[in-house]
């Protein structure tokens, strides 16, 4: 639709209303209703929004470390831009336009479709076109925010019991609720092109289909989102974190990316002359996530729960490296065709916010690029859980946050103000967790002690 299309939309909507959201640096959505006249005088010379979605975590308890914003500043509002681009109608909700925005404040760079923006400059400026796909595994219980509150989290039902993935016959027992999946995710062009059964109870598996940046991290943000409303329609709570439970899998959010030239025609990571049938470019590329991973490894793994998902033998890699359609690595290449051929990078977690997770893609991949890269060792057959020789990736967030905070190579190819931002924030994410006391040490000494 043009923008004038769009605006008409936006007039002769009933509803008399437009619902606005940012993403924080979470990944979690932030936004808010307003009438259509205020999105009317709005929508180019933007509107003003409490900059504490990048002041507060995600129990909206206030960073004491904060420096972008927080009690010292007052918590201001800020400049913030709607972007017409991301128009769509929300069909749970009688298709009420929807826009997604960016807040520019003199600090910008810690807002997280900003940061995409800023790489995605640096490829363009290159004469290349990245694509890029997420696909998310995610646990769906038969629960309400109301009973698992009452339930403390535990006991929870899950949507359909066993582990049956790929499961035709599991899909058919909650067929209404994977219909609306599917179509209502359509209709609000965020479009799969597969969903399915995942090992696990209560376990579903989505691959978006591909795109362009920054739409497809609108894509992959604005569907956890929309998941979980789709969700609450049949009564059910989705859920992204990492890891539900020990004796499970956890839920990857594996990205997948390849580069294109400068007109989508040709691309760049297909070489038939190779015996792989990759490009010389892409062996960079690649080379360029191997060596910044250690250090740019919270974006991919943002919480405390995601590193109980990156453990040994559980579907998620734990040691630096890559490999030929190989599940056990951390950056599987998929050779296919001239087409098809891409790379994914399966560290990544259900968890993350996807700007910044494919910030961390295609920045580290252009660092590689950059420095013209060579592959320091040659693919991993068999199981790459047994290969530590080139190391292994940071085991908690303290240790990742750490790696991220001290390193050059994080600050040269995501900015100091981010890194900075990015940082404080995992550092408050790990005082929290050291406050609790949780059910592992009840089972554990309760008794005994």
């Amino acid at each position: 639709m043009t923008n004038k299309a769009i605006i008409d939309y936006v007039k002769n909507h009933p509803a008399g209303k437009v619902k606005i959201a940012f993403s924080d640096i979470d990944g979690v959505l932030r936004g808010k209703y307003i009438s259509t006249e205020k999105f009317l005088s709005v929508a180019e010379s933007g509107l003003g929004f409490c900059d504490v979605i990048f002041g507060w975590d995600v129990a909206d308890q206030a960073y004491d470390n904060g420096r972008f914003t927080g009690w010292h500043s007052g918590f201001p509002d800020v400049t913030a831009r709607v972007e017409i681009s991301t128009f769509r109608k929300i069909p749970w909700e009688d298709n009420l336009p929807f826009f997604l925005g960016e807040l520019q404040a003199p600090d910008s760079p810690v807002c997280p479709r900003r940061l995409v923006k800023r790489i995605l400059e640096l490829a363009t400026g290159q004469g290349y076109t990245p694509y890029f796909s997420q696909e998310f595994e995610w646990f769906n219980f038969a629960e309400t925010p109301q009973s698992a509150q009452e339930k403390n989290f535990k006991n929870l039902r899950p949507l359909t019991p066993g582990m049956f993935g790929y499961s035709i016959l599991r899909s058919t027992l909650e067929n209404p609720f994977m219909t609306d999946l599917f179509e209502m995710l359509g209709k609000f062009d965020v479009p799969l092109e597969g969903l399915h059964t995942e090992t696990g109870p209560g376990v579903y598996e989505a691959a978006i289909q591909y795109s362009q940046l920054p739409e497809a991290g609108d894509r992959a943000l604005l569907f956890k989102t929309a998941v979980k409303e789709i969700a609450y329609k049949h009564g059910i709570m989705a859920t992204f974190m990492a890891k539900i439970d020990e004796n499970l899998p956890g839920c990857g959010g594996h990205i997948h990316q390849s580069l294109w030239d400068k007109g989508s025609k040709q691309n760049l990571f297909h070489d038939d002359k190779d015996k792989h049938g990759i490009s010389n470019l892409m062996r960079q590329y690649l080379a360029g996530q191997l060596h910044c991973l250690p250090f740019i490894l919270p974006l991919f793994a943002p919480n405390i729960n995601s590193y109980k998902r990156l453990v040994e033998g559980a579907w998620a890699p734990t040691t630096l490296t890559w490999g030929m359609d190989n599940r056990t690595v951390a950056l599987r290449v998929l050779p296919g065709g001239k087409k098809s051929c891409r790379l994914e990078t399966r560290v990544v977690g259900s968890d993350v916010n996807p700007y910044l997770a494919m910030a961390g893609c295609l920045a580290s991949g252009l660092y590689g690029i950059k420095k013209k890269m060579k592959l320091p060792f040659e693919a991993t057959t068999g199981n790459g859980y047994l290969q530590t020789a080139q190391g292994t990736l940071p085991r908690t967030l303290q240790e990742a946050t750490a790696a991220m905070k001290g390193s050059a190579v994080a600050r040269e190819i995501l900015g100091d103000a981010f890194v900075d931002h990015f940082a404080l924030t995992r550092e408050w994410e790990w005082k929290q967790h050291l406050k609790s006391v949780t059910d592992w040490e009840y089972r554990r000494y309760f008794e005994i002690i």
